[in-house]
């Protein structure tokens, strides 16, 4: 496990040192942020309150661009092929991004040093949602129906070989299941399908905390460490025997080769506004997990992520070719 090193003096520090780069302190225009996924999600809520307070303090408004399809790839993509390293775009970086390569013979980038590692901030919080009138109380009545019902269930995810797929894949291998993956381009796309009774259950993060509030869906199960503030009568997969804790835990990324000194200034940056008494609240509301990292953290968890991926990849035998 890599060290946290919580900097706790940022969220009531004064306006933090801006660097002085070549012409004028950065940052001196708008800046891009690319969101891979729907805009109404959890993340792009936590990421629009960050960027607010970011042009509260800097006077430049961090503008968010949402890039949703292709398993949450697309702001990588153009991190990778159109983006220059100078600070005026960055993205939202998860491990699909790091596994995207070992998925194709033929790689679009290579997962650490094609990226500037800024800072990992937090990460999803999975579930296992269905509709009422499917009677299932339980994630084990669900598997019991897919037990009768082979290849005729459908579960909805935000992406193929997202992190949320291959969870939901090796638990359904465990059960002795099969069920048919149904990928959309994010979250919201997912509600919609299971209220319109078009998949069976949803194998994705919390955007739908207010249908399951409102009893227009049911949550089985939750794949956080301990059980949700919120529903604390769902359980986790740890507690129900699966040993499971399937967060995917997500941050900020730039293209390579930025200056070092932009790098320091978007970490303490973020860091502040994500140790902000508004953020901390929405983080609260929505059980969202502390998972930060600095650079150099942030950095060696992807050098290490990207062996595993590979090795995981390989043994589900994992193709987009």
């Amino acid at each position: 496990m890599i060290a946290r090193r919580v900097l706790l003096a940022g969220a009531a520090a004064p306006l933090l040192a801006r660097p002085s780069l070549g012409q004028g302190r950065f940052p001196n225009r708008p800046i891009r942020f690319l969101i891979p996924w729907a805009p109404g999600g959890t993340l792009d809520g936590f990421m629009r309150l960050q960027t607010e307070l970011f042009q509260q303090e800097f006077g430049q408004p961090v503008l968010i661009e949402n890039r949703p399809g292709a398993r949450g790839t697309l702001a990588a993509l153009q991190l990778t092929n159109q983006a220059r390293p100078d600070g005026y775009t960055i993205a939202h970086h998860h491990l699909s991004v790091i596994r995207h390569p070992f998925l194709t013979r033929r790689p679009t980038w290579d997962p650490v040093s094609d990226f500037t590692y800024i800072m990992q901030q937090t990460g999803f919080v999975f579930g296992h949602v269905v509709h009422p009138a499917s009677g299932w109380n339980t994630l084990a009545d669900m598997f019991a129906e897919a037990r009768r019902r082979p290849g005729e269930l459908t579960y909805g995810t935000s992406g193929i070989a997202t992190s949320n797929h291959l969870a939901m894949e090796e638990l359904c291998e465990r059960e002795g299941v099969q069920m048919v993956h149904v990928p959309y381009r994010g979250t919201t796309e997912n509600i919609t399908a299971l209220l319109a009774r078009q998949i069976h259950c949803i194998a994705n993060s919390n955007t739908w905390v207010p249908n399951v509030e409102a009893g227009q869906l049911r949550l089985l199960a939750v794949w956080t460490r301990d059980r949700l503030r919120a529903f604390p009568n769902a359980p986790t997969l740890t507690e129900l025997g699966y040993g499971m804790v399937v967060t995917s835990p997500y941050g900020i990324v730039g293209p390579k080769g930025m200056d070092p000194e932009i790098v320091e200034f978007f970490h303490q940056a973020f860091r502040k506004t994500q140790l902000h008494p508004t953020v901390q609240a929405f983080m609260a509301r929505n059980d969202q997990p502390d998972e930060y990292l600095g650079p150099a953290d942030y950095t060696a968890f992807a050098r290490e992520r990207a062996v595993y991926e590979q090795r995981m990849v390989a043994r589900l035998n994992l193709s987009i070719d």
